[in-house]
């Protein structure tokens, strides 16, 4: 199977994308996308929607739908993981990044599906989505990335189209908190993986496991349709029961 894979930096991030087949412009239009969800939700730019509304120049009634899709999105996590997901700091601005990488990352794979190709492979920063088979015409294998050793991975995974989302603080620094704690470090783990039905799913509750520390694998093994990998500062991991079967021998 021919397979055509580029890789791109948007949105402070590496974006790689993997298609079998599709229109000649569809990889562009991918990262188009990636290129406008930067331009709508970066923090980083006081043109960016996000900034508009967190200054107070955007009323609330007048944001896009992508923006109140991300924030109805956010606030049904919070509801589900007692406030332990929360994008509102703690001076009251709203940080959505928690869920916006997710959110992009799962809309982009349906701008492929749309587009024809049931085979691919989408990673924005280490969130993940996988459709069909790779070029080889297996099951695509993921890496979780070593949190102490740099290109090494403690877990090859066969998602079979599911997706996946690693949240920690060791390669960006203390940017995780705990929304009921503002001035408590998360510093009991390193790194969370959740596998779930799609990267989104993945992603937001990655982020809120993360913030519950020790407790969040957990909460992870409670909640149905995830699995989890926690990594602990001492180098100690914790599955959850599900989640051997998702690991490539």
């Amino acid at each position: 199977m021919t397979m055509r894979r580029q890789t791109r930096l948007l949105m402070g991030m590496p974006v790689t994308l993997a298609l079998a087949g599709g229109p000649a412009g569809l990889i562009d239009e991918v990262f188009g996308w990636f290129t406008a969800v930067d331009q709508r939700f970066s923090l980083y730019r006081t043109d960016s929607e996000i900034s508009a509304l967190n200054a107070g120049r955007l009323p609330r009634a007048e944001i896009s739908r992508d923006m109140r899709e991300v924030l109805e999105w956010a606030d049904r996590t919070r509801r589900e993981t007692d406030g332990y997901f929360d994008i509102r700091r703690a001076d009251g601005t709203l940080d959505p990044s928690g869920i916006v990488k997710g959110w992009a990352v799962l809309k982009a794979a349906r701008l492929i599906e749309a587009a024809g190709v049931e085979d691919y492979f989408v990673d924005g920063g280490g969130d993940i989505q996988t459709g069909g088979k790779n070029a080889d015409g297996l099951d695509w294998a993921i890496g979780i990335r070593h949190p102490f050793e740099e290109d090494a991975i403690v877990k090859a995974l066969n998602l079979a189209g599911r997706g996946i989302a690693t949240s920690g603080n060791y390669a960006r620094g203390d940017h995780i908190y705990n929304p009921h704690s503002y001035a408590s470090k998360v510093d009991e783990i390193v790194s969370l993986s959740v596998i779930a039905s799609d990267v989104l799913e993945a992603d937001r509750f990655a982020t809120a496991a993360f913030a519950m520390g020790r407790d969040g694998i957990g909460f992870i093994e409670d909640m149905p349709g995830l699995e989890g990998y926690a990594i602990e500062a001492n180098g100690m991991a914790t599955q959850s029961s599900g989640f051997g079967a998702f690991v490539v021998p």
